[in-house]
């Protein structure tokens, strides 16, 4: 049997090792868990004892034309200011307790044991987490992160700012139900609250929905006209295309409701030193077993909530 040394040495190291495939596994196994970590859309910090995200409220009013030696103006800009944002930790414990230890004393079959433990500890991880993002950061006694029900919305106080006070006009989404009797999905409703949310070419990078709403979505469409995008196809997700957006469905999405997503600006911000971060294994002194955390801080952001947008009430959605 392997050394109770060894085997502490043998589970931290397996753990340590396959965190990164892990991580890659929860992060492209959902639509939004891959619109927020594809590409540059995931941010890493350091710390601080909150997550400052810069927002921009108004125009320089100094930009203008002029002629020879007119008097260009000086005058200090306001317009700037900043969001704010509470860390917010997540955790997952593996456990090997002490009758699998007595059961797998190979270091092959410790190691199998283990990475056993991590699949059902990683699906968890998947499932929960995706949830969590996209309620509205109040469960668990408002321990959850943020998600898109409390970010993408047209009212509410996010990162200390409220959107109904003088000058923050910018910063509420834009939220428009579905009409019709009954309130189908439409091309047109769609094209609306893509154009409303949309300056040149600052546009959505994703639409998610339902299943429903996906196909609500498709059977709106000729066959010849289902174009979908690659990088999303290739991730695994079924797709179609809305003016240059992929459009794909979530089983956590809310009913009835399609969201336009920029995630230019719709931020995963990750601690640089504790992001699914393992711990050692430990043994409680009144438990057969042995323990290790794998640890998250961070949280979910948005710096521009007038660029993203959902459409409500879709009765086939």
């Amino acid at each position: 049997m392997v050394g109770n040394a060894n085997f502490d040495d043998i589970l931290s190291t397996t753990l340590k090792n396959y965190v990164p495939k892990l991580t890659d596994n929860i992060f492209t196994a959902r639509p939004l868990f891959y619109a927020l970590t594809n590409g540059q859309t995931i941010r890493r910090i350091s710390g601080g004892a909150k997550i400052v995200v810069p927002v921009i409220m108004a125009k320089n009013t100094t930009a203008a034309s002029y002629e020879g030696a007119d008097t260009i103006s000086v005058v200090a800009q306001t317009g700037i200011s900043a969001a704010e944002y509470d860390w917010k930790q997540y955790a997952a414990t593996v456990t090997i307790n002490g009758i699998e230890e007595a059961q797998n004393n190979g270091e092959a079959q410790i190691i199998d044991l283990l990475e056993g433990k991590i699949m059902q500890t990683e699906e968890t991880i998947i499932e929960n987490m995706n949830t969590m993002l996209w309620a509205d950061g109040t469960g668990n006694s408002g321990k959850d992160w943020n998600g898109l029900a409390n970010l993408v919305d047209a009212s509410g106080t996010i990162g200390g700012i409220d959107p109904t006070a003088s000058g923050n006009g910018n910063w509420a989404s834009t939220e428009t139900a579905a009409t019709g009797s009954p309130a189908n999905l439409t091309i047109a409703q769609m094209a609306k609250l893509y154009n409303d949310v949309s300056v040149g070419n600052d546009q959505p990078t994703i639409v998610i929905g339902t299943q429903t709403g996906y196909e609500a979505y498709e059977a709106l469409l000729q066959p010849q006209l289902r174009y979908s995008d690659a990088s999303v196809a290739d991730a695994g997700f079924q797709n179609l295309l809305f003016k240059g957006a992929p459009v794909t469905f979530d089983g956590s999405c809310t009913a009835n409701t399609m969201y336009m997503l920029n995630t230019k600006y719709l931020r995963l911000v990750a601690h640089n030193d504790v992001w699914f971060k393992p711990t050692p294994f430990v043994r409680p002194t009144n438990q057969d077993a042995r323990f290790a955390q794998i640890l998250c801080y961070g949280n979910l952001t948005v710096s521009n909530r007038s660029r993203q947008g959902k459409l409500t009430g879709i009765a086939n959605g």
